[in-house]
């Protein structure tokens, strides 16, 4: 178990220096959370759209990585099956934005009337 928590955390690191988008999704991940604990929203449901977020963001690079390793040169399927992975990790941040919207949405907009309109 050890050695599989090891071989995880080289992943992480991995995609954290390799990977722009996997840092970009850290930091928007990071302002949700702290959008979601100051106004008071459900945190679980967030923490739950970030993970299933990051998770396919991780298995798109690992199919992007795989096949570049199997077929190097161009290749409509290679491209096929990057363009899909791809697709998958914008379909879960597009879920993932509606589910921010929901679930934060009303409270921030809630305390946004109560400091600008005093009610």
């Amino acid at each position: 178990m050890r050695r599989s928590l090891g071989f995880a955390a080289t992943g992480l690191a991995r995609a954290w220096r390799d990977q722009r988008n996997f840092r970009v999704e850290v930091a928007l991940a990071a302002v949700a959370v702290a959008l979601g604990w100051l106004t008071g929203a459900a945190l679980v449901p967030i923490v739950v759209v970030i993970g299933l977020v990051l998770a396919l963001e991780l298995v798109n690079s690992a199919v992007e990585a795989l096949v570049d390793l199997v077929q190097p040169s161009h290749h409509e399927l290679a491209k096929a099956a990057k363009d899909l992975a791809a697709a998958a990790v914008l379909v879960g941040a597009v879920m993932a934005a509606v589910v921010g919207v929901l679930v934060i949405g009303p409270p921030l907009v809630r305390a946004l009337r109560a400091i600008f309109l005093g009610g």
